[in-house]
């Protein structure tokens, strides 16, 4: 099963006084890169939630949101009476014409008027944030499956359209051959000189066994399925499809180099570009 890089999850829960909410963000990357942000509550729990996500996601350049709302009556915010207080009186000295309230409006946004309150994150509160970590990580998975099946549906097509104009080289083949001896025979022709028949039978034999492409079209068919029983397989495998996509690569522009005739040559174009959209595909694959 093919599984996409791309993809998104999110989750969301109401815990006494938060309401937690996890967004999973992945986009296609050579390695796993991971970015979490979370607030500064659940600092020391980081490493935990890194580690949640490698284990699941193992590639992918991956953007960890956790938001966490105050939705209860207890704040993490106090006021720090005994300072305010202290400034309020500082300020009547200086301004002595304020009205009470404005006293207070400027106290308040002076150093150390607002303190936090930090408290321990409980086992109990991290054990509900653990697993709505994993929800959201599921979900993730869920929407990589969904892209996976895309890529699957595109990657085997363009496959098997390069092993469908694989099926068309053989009719020119022959064809090829007797060109390549009428073009060389006119030649020596051309040049009016006597030659050793046997000699020039030898030499055209060994000219000829230079542009036989059957190896190359074994290879190359040979390629294609394996590819395809990799993209069958029961895990995703994108490095492997990109190592054996680059092998393909070689065989086609082995039959390339050795067409020698126009409409090979253009099939093996087709195939060259069959093979790009299956190198940016594969680029996304897990």
């Amino acid at each position: 099963m093919i599984l996409s890089m791309t993809g998104f999850g999110r989750a969301v829960k109401q815990i006494p006084n938060k309401k937690l909410t996890i967004e999973i963000k992945t986009l296609n990357s050579k390695q796993l890169d991971l970015n979490v942000r979370v607030p500064s509550f659940y600092r020391a729990k980081e490493l935990d939630i890194r580690s949640i996500l490698a284990k699941s996601i193992k590639r992918g350049k991956v953007e960890f949101n956790l938001f966490a709302e105050v939705t209860g009556s207890d704040s993490p915010y106090t006021v720090n009476t005994q300072v305010v207080t202290g400034y309020i009186n500082g300020l009547k000295k200086v301004y002595d014409f304020l009205p009470e309230q404005d006293y207070l409006a400027m106290a308040v946004k002076f150093p150390d008027a607002v303190k936090t309150v930090r408290e321990e994150l409980s086992d109990e509160e991290w054990e509900e944030v653990s697993i709505l970590v994993k929800e959201a990580v599921d979900n993730l998975l869920d929407y990589r499956k969904v892209e996976g099946q895309s890529l699957y549906t595109e990657l085997n097509l363009r496959i098997d359209n390069i092993a469908e104009l694989l099926t068309e080289i053989p009719q020119y083949e022959e064809e090829r051959i007797k060109t390549v001896r009428e073009r060389i025979s006119k030649n020596i022709d051309d040049l009016k000189i006597n030659i050793d028949n046997n000699r020039f039978e030898q030499e055209m034999i060994f000219y000829i066994e230079k542009l036989d492409v059957t190896e190359e079209k074994v290879r190359l068919d040979h390629h294609l399925k394996y590819f395809k029983e990799e993209l069958d397989g029961s895990e995703s495998m994108g490095k492997k499809l990109g190592f054996i996509s680059q092998e393909i690569g070689r065989e086609v522009n082995t039959l390339g180099s050795k067409s020698n005739h126009s409409q090979m040559q253009r099939i093996v174009v087709q195939m060259k570009d069959e093979l790009e959209k299956i190198k940016e595909q594969v680029l996304n694959a897990l």
